[in-house]
């Protein structure tokens, strides 16, 4: 079954166009008709980042289920992390998150999570999606839900979050780009909690320009901030915080591969890293991998998106996975990515070893990795057009690189990433393919982005 309205992160669009209160409404209504179906509990957390359309979607989303009978708690804003711990920590059946991410301000979503804190199964999504359509009479009286504001189990959350770091953190100076999201508080206040020294920038949310000036996905600035204050490190989130980038003492990018590098040396090193195995997705680089294998460290590899490193480290049973991105899991922590335990495990680790963060800069060498987006008017049988190329550069990259080329599940766009040893072979490939695409598709090229040293999914 197709879905209409749920993409691969919840429900996007710009909001009151196609993410309308009335869409947020019938979502409400049809999710607490799930809860209901199912024999949940009829409580729901909602929290939200700072966009000023977040209270407009919420309230409509809450009101959808209250009239179903679901009473509906409200964190105000609070990051991702926060709602899915509140989910599945409290007497909830279901966790709401309006936030559009690392999305500009107009954008907006809606997501889910269930009473484990988990995104919704996409089977669950489509069953919500059937119930939208549903036209029956709504409870009255006593059977309508309530709604409530209530901050106070935000606490649990700082508490999980200050138990990550038993060492404390004073003496560190940590730089915070907090992009004007939904940590802008809660980051802040847990690294003086712990003892650090904090410098902050995108604190000063007016509605409008979250993740605008910097954050996880513009990381130069926090790079840039690290550098003129002397700080030991910085770190930046994106619009929600359920990832971190951060910057060394240098100005210098560590990234999720980076992150995931310097975690599982460490506890590799004291033996407290069982089992030896790490999760990646296709787009980490071979450089990290060559690395993390010499260590004597497995690493996993899955289909972009942070719901297949879940799946993966479950299966394997793995303590840390993740995204370059930065959106990394830490399943001892949660089930999802969460930017500020990636934060305090990071800076645990340098608090343990005694080093600058720039000090694990030179481990190991990126190969040199690109991504070209190729925009084309259908992705149908791509691979048969272009499956001559494919083949060339595949046999060509045998044990010296890697070819990952997939379509967009949002655009009609096809992306190329080549990464090779050394960047004549790399671009050389990425050019022919493109080449190929343009020539047999009708596509334009646009967007190329070097991810040696820069941040890729």
């Amino acid at each position: 079954m197709a879905r209409q309205y749920f993409g691969t992160d919840g429900v996007r669009g710009i909001a009151n166009k196609k993410l309308t209160p009335e869409l947020a409404f019938k979502l409400g209504k049809a999710s607490g008709r799930w809860l209901i179906q199912t024999g949940q509990v009829r409580r729901a957390v909602i929290g939200m980042d700072t966009r000023r359309s977040g209270s407009m979607l919420a309230a409509s989303l809450a009101s959808g289920l209250c009239s179903v009978g679901i009473d509906v708690v409200t964190l105000g804003v609070a990051p991702t992390p926060t709602i899915a711990f509140v989910a599945r920590t409290g007497e909830y059946g279901l966790g709401a998150i309006v936030s559009a991410s690392h999305n500009p301000a107009p954008d907006n979503g809606i997501k889910f999570v269930g009473h484990d804190g988990c995104k919704l199964a996409d089977e669950v999504e489509e069953l919500i999606e059937s119930l939208m359509e549903v036209d029956e009479a709504g409870p009255t009286g006593a059977g309508v839900g309530t709604y409530t504001a209530d901050r106070s189990e935000i606490a649990g959350y700082m508490k999980l979050l200050e138990s990550v770091v038993p060492e404390r953190l004073d003496g560190m100076k940590v730089a915070v780009d907090a992009a004007h999201g939904a940590a802008f508080e809660l980051g802040p206040e847990i690294l003086k909690t712990l003892g650090a020294e904090v410098i902050l920038i995108g604190a000063s949310p007016d509605g409008m320009n979250i993740n605008a000036e910097g954050g996880a996905t513009k990381p130069d600035t926090v790079q840039k901030l690290t550098q003129e204050v002397g700080a030991d490190v910085g770190v930046a989130f994106d619009g929600d915080a359920d990832r971190a980038v951060f910057s060394d003492d240098k100005g210098r990018l560590i990234n999720g591969d980076r992150t995931i590098g310097i975690w599982a040396a460490h506890y590799q090193k004291s033996n407290e890293l069982n089992p030896p195995v790490v999760v990646g997705t296709v787009m980490s680089n071979g450089g990290f991998e060559v690395y993390v294998t010499s260590l004597g460290i497995t690493l996993e590899r899955t289909p972009v998106g942070d719901k297949y490193v879940a799946q993966k480290i479950k299966e394997t049973g793995a303590l840390v996975g993740g995204e370059q991105s930065g959106h990394i899991i830490f399943p001892r922590r949660g089930p999802t990515g969460d930017g500020l335990v990636t934060m305090l495990e990071l800076l645990r680790v340098l608090k343990r070893e005694g080093r600058k963060a720039s000090s694990f800069y030179d481990d190991y060498e990126p190969w040199p990795q690109v991504m070209i987006n190729v925009a084309v008017d259908s992705t149908d049988s791509w691979k048969k057009k272009i499956a001559a190329e494919l083949e060339h550069a595949e046999t060509e990259l045998v044990g010296r690189g890697r070819l990952v080329v997939r379509p967009s599940g949002t655009q009609p766009v096809i992306r190329v990433m080549v990464e090779a040893d050394e960047y004549e072979m790399r671009d050389r490939l990425a050019d022919h393919i493109v080449e190929a695409m343009v020539r047999e598709m009708g596509g334009e090229a646009h967007g190329r982005v070097d991810l040696t040293y820069a941040l890729g999914d």
